[in-house]
């Protein structure tokens, strides 16, 4: 199966808030001036500073300037679920490729089915640049006090429906969805308990308040290594290299549990198309180079197919699917 169709088969946050910041990336070295960029170019990261997509967005924005010169800063502004940096860039005028968005598939695949108030439109109001990584999620539990295997857990959840407990990253979030995809899939009813990101809701799993959550593979492998979790599954469509002993749960006989989060570039619509061919062939460069892979592989991040038409398949694709899940179970953001 190809990388579009796996993702394609059914879909994938990270979202905390903290006050934002701004980064200065370490001036270029000196080299012959071009049209673009003619002067600061700013990534916004609708997400605080040190999760996946802040970093994905740093390593973009040292790329792009190491490789076009003149400056490019990070921005995070968190917030809204990812509303805030994400109505910022959609309204930026002049529409000239100097404010980027670095984003996830929650500000324009999601977000349109939970947020009445979204404020901007994710296809009309944005030139999309290029997906930038992508990750599944696994389905960890306790490993002293949890069940040993999946079926054991079905086992467990069947008989007491709505007894155990799943954490998320809060209400609408990747992590929210992949565990009702996985329940309705299942058929088993579980209690959601949403959390400000992984960071907090990892604990409280730890300390068994809650008896099982779908976590990034980057945050949950070193708990899984440690032997404090136990995975059960992966959200994918086979074994994953980071988790290799982890099944998928269609390896399982559980089909259709397939979730991915993803990452992208975007800038504002009516950029020049000459900007967004220049942005879109070097941000393939910047995470081609084996420097930029390494960090997606220590993040436990895989590259997705690059350039504007596969980010605007991916959005097509998924729109739809979650606004049915969204529409089907009722999720609402408070």
């Amino acid at each position: 199966m190809t990388m579009t169709t796996r993702r394609a088969a059914l879909l994938s946050g990270l979202a905390l808030g903290t006050p934002a910041l701004s980064a200065f990336v370490p001036a270029a070295p000196a080299r012959a001036q071009t049209a673009y960029p003619a002067r600061t170019v700013t990534l916004v990261v609708p997400y605080a500073a040190g999760g996946a997509t802040d970093i994905l967005g740093r390593i973009l924005a040292q790329g792009l300037q190491e490789r076009l010169g003149g400056s490019f800063i990070v921005e995070n502004r968190p917030g809204a679920a990812t509303a805030i940096g994400a109505r910022a860039v959609a309204r930026a005028r002049p529409a000239d490729g100097h404010i980027l968005l670095v984003g996830t598939n929650v500000s324009f695949t999601v977000n349109p089915s939970l947020l009445p108030d979204l404020g901007y439109d994710p296809v009309a109001d944005f030139a999309h640049v290029s997906l930038l990584a992508e990750t599944p999620y696994v389905l960890v539990v306790h490993a002293a006090r949890g069940p040993a295997s999946l079926a054991a857990f079905l086992e467990r959840a069947r008989a007491r429906p709505g007894a155990l407990s799943y954490g998320s990253f809060g209400n609408g979030s990747m992590a929210h969805l992949a565990a009702e995809i996985f329940a309705e899939r299942a058929g088993v009813t579980m209690t959601h308990v949403p959390y400000r990101g992984s960071g907090q809701a990892v604990p409280d799993l730890l300390a068994g308040n809650i008896d099982l959550m779908f976590d990034t593979v980057a945050s949950a492998k070193p708990h899984i290594q440690s032997g404090q979790l136990r995975a059960l599954g992966v959200t994918a469509t086979a074994r994953l290299p980071a988790l290799p002993e982890v099944p998928s749960f269609a390896e399982q006989g559980l089909a259709g549990v397939v979730v991915t989060g993803w990452f992208s570039a975007s800038a504002t619509a009516g950029t020049p198309a000459a900007v967004l061919a220049t942005l879109a062939s070097t941000t393939a460069e910047v995470f081609a180079a084996p420097a930029a892979r390494q960090r997606l592989d220590a993040l436990s991040l895989s590259a997705p197919e690059m350039g504007p038409a596969a980010m605007q398949r991916q959005i097509a694709t998924e729109t739809p699917l979650y606004a049915a899940l969204i529409r089907r179970l009722n999720i609402r953001v408070e």
